[in-house]
């Protein structure tokens, strides 16, 4: 299968990637835990249907330390023993910012409450961030059919 568009060498895709990208980077430096963040952006693509997101997150957590068992589990966390308390509101929040059309108002307030159990502010704003990200590569790379597969950790940077 290939990509409709390749956004890796197109040069208008390209550049909004790399924006996207660095906007990405900043989260490195956030307090919120990375393992967090791939589970979220893990539960985000499987959501949306992002093959490519999926088979890239997937791979990164398992590089950085992840088990099988939890990467497996992501979409059924709910009746899974493998995830923390926090990692489940993490989930929780990334489900409901992912499904926005679902409900009305968009991420309910015992989720919002949920998370701020386990999350400072500047956590909060990263799982907003983090959330809205992944989602803006799900839909761009779900557009073009980029393949998915071939994606190897590091290939990003």
């Amino acid at each position: 299968m290939n990509a409709r568009l390749n956004l890796l060498d197109n040069q208008v895709a390209a550049k909004f990637g790399r924006h996207i990208v660095s906007a990405g980077r900043v989260l490195e430096d956030s307090t919120l835990p990375a393992s967090t963040q791939e589970l979220v952006k893990l539960r985000a693509s499987q959501i949306n249907g992002c093959g490519f997101c999926v088979d890239m997150h997937a791979k990164d957590a398992a590089h950085a330390g992840e088990t099988s068992t939890r990467l497996g589990l992501v979409a059924a966390w709910r009746e899974a023993t493998v995830f923390t308390d926090a990692e489940r509101a993490a989930l929780e929040l990334a489900e409901q910012g992912t499904r926005i059309a679902d409900a009305a108002g968009g991420v309910t307030d015992e989720a919002w409450a949920n998370a701020a159990k386990y999350y400072d502010e500047d956590q909060l704003a990263a799982l907003v961030c983090v959330i809205a990200l992944i989602n803006a590569f799900n839909r761009g790379n779900v557009m073009v059919q980029q393949p998915a597969g071939d994606y190897q950790p590091g290939q990003f940077g």
